[in-house]
């Protein structure tokens, strides 16, 4: 792969460009910031959840809290990680207009990265899969199962339901607006935020490559897919500045996990320090690189001696930074040590795999895990999450089951819970259903049934629930 065709500017409808005398000169990857900044999807983010759902806290994270510190992290990643390539030489053909237009497609696709979740955060998306697999043999269409109406690749797109794959489809397809083209965000960014360049017949979790845990698009924008590929030449890679975008996620959420579970109070100073415990201080050729357990303890006497009235939070708080920048350190080294590899498409793990940090990150994650989402507060909640969830999936997949191909068959129900989908996502439905068999109209129908509850809020979600409930 070459950075020159890697950040294509091209877009699936072309514009006029920059032409001499034009007051705009915004380069394409900073017109792209200023489409997704505008957007109604962008607005939404900040209704969802990130861990808290419907949380009334003012500091707890959202969805769009979430991806502003993403994009910010991935921007810094982009300029360390350009200016080591230019200073150490490391590519010939790569410039300082590269490197600044890498900065722009990543602070871009940090904005972008989680628009297609679900209400609910993550869980959200195991419920909405879990839906699919209990009830497609339950449906009937024409008198037979859903699951055997659709073909291999369409049950498995909803088997294996995601939120990245969502992502995609959100921002090229249902945005119809001008036309059909969703956003019409560049080839640059929309790679980048592939971060598994499979279908989902091709997942393969034990063979060891992060590029294919998961599916990154459905069978109905495979064609998407496609052009993306061909016009970065990426040939089903995973594009290099994905592995940029994922390292941000990663230190985003594992360090603001454990910020927010100490506000709500499912960790505490203390706990935090008998897990550090755990961890040896990161040394390298006997020289300490990083020691988190004597960082926290140290930031602790300062907020001591400082006469801080809660040196506990002043502790914590300071130490996340202090690890955030320790992290950022290490995804550079991850991405520049592997560039080669990675350049070829070859590199199979996150830019944390063999660096110093690997550890203090695996901890994180337990951490978060064991002490905040695998407790009776949470569980309780996504119960609830869940309750909502499968009835409106209930609701609408069953009234979308003969729309747009038996309209007589709707009963009054159906017409009015029909009448609820977004306008923009019918209309995308139906440009995309043109020409297409009983069966593609009958999947698209189906992937209409997830745009339009992927794109609620968990506000709205909840209240719609209610509503219909209070209806039905």
């Amino acid at each position: 792969m070459n950075w020159e065709q890697l950040l294509s500017t091209r877009r699936a409808r072309e514009g006029a460009g920059r032409h001499a005398g034009s007051a705009d000169l915004r380069s394409e990857f900073e017109k792209d910031y200023h489409r997704i900044i505008g957007s109604a999807s962008f607005r939404r983010l900040q209704d969802k959840t990130q861990v808290f759902p419907l949380d009334q806290s003012d500091f707890i994270r959202t969805r769009l809290t979430h991806s502003l510190e993403v994009s910010s992290f991935a921007k810094s990643l982009g300029q360390n990680i350009g200016e080591n390539i230019l200073t150490y030489k490391r590519d010939p053909s790569f410039t300082v207009q590269m490197k600044e237009d890498i900065c722009s497609i990543l602070q871009c696709a940090g904005l972008i990265h989680d628009i297609g979740n679900p209400p609910f955060g993550h869980f959200g998306e195991i419920a909405i899969r879990e839906w699919f697999e209990r009830n497609l043999p339950r449906l009937t269409y024409r008198g037979r199962p859903v699951d055997e109406v659709l073909t291999e690749q369409m049950k498995q797109d909803f088997y294996h339901f995601e939120g990245n794959a969502q992502a995609l489809r959100l921002v090229t397809k249902l945005h119809f607006l001008v036309d059909e083209n969703g956003m019409n965000l560049t080839y640059a960014l929309l790679s980048t935020i592939v971060k598994y360049p499979v279908s989902s017949l091709e997942i393969d979790e034990a063979c060891g490559d992060i590029a294919r845990k998961k599916m990154g698009y459905y069978l109905a924008d495979a064609e998407t897919f496609r052009r993306i590929a061909e016009a970065t030449g990426t040939d089903g890679r995973r594009h290099p500045l994905t592995f940029i975008l994922e390292a941000a996620d990663d230190i985003a959420y594992k360090t603001a996990d454990i910020e927010d579970a100490f506000v709500k109070g499912f960790i505490s100073y203390h706990a935090l320090i008998e897990e550090l415990k755990k961890l040896k201080s990161i040394q390298n050729n006997d020289k300490v690189v990083f020691n988190p357990l004597g960082k926290l303890e140290e930031l602790y006497r300062q907020g001591v001696e400082k006469q801080v009235d809660h040196p506990e939070e002043y502790a914590v708080k300071n130490w996340i930074v202090r690890v955030q920048g320790f992290l950022i350190s290490c995804a550079t080294f991850g991405f520049t040590s592997n560039y080669r590899a990675i350049m070829e498409g070859a590199y199979p793990y996150d830019l944390f795999h063999g660096t110093f940090a690997e550890e203090l990150m695996e901890l994180l994650g337990d951490m978060a895990m064991r002490r905040v989402f695998c407790t009776r507060k949470i569980y309780l909640m996504e119960l609830v999450e869940a309750g909502i969830l499968d009835y409106l999936m209930d609701s609408f997949a069953r009234a979308v089951l003969s729309y747009d191909d038996d309209d007589s068959a709707l009963d009054s129900i159906d017409r009015r819970l029909v009448y609820f989908i977004s306008g923009n996502y019918k209309d995308a439905y139906h440009f995309q259903a043109k020409g297409k068999s009983d069966e593609e109209r009958l999947y698209l129908r189906l992937l209409l049934v997830t745009d339009f509850i992927c794109g609620m809020t968990d506000s709205y979600a909840k209240r719609l629930c209610q509503e219909l409930k209070a209806m039905l």
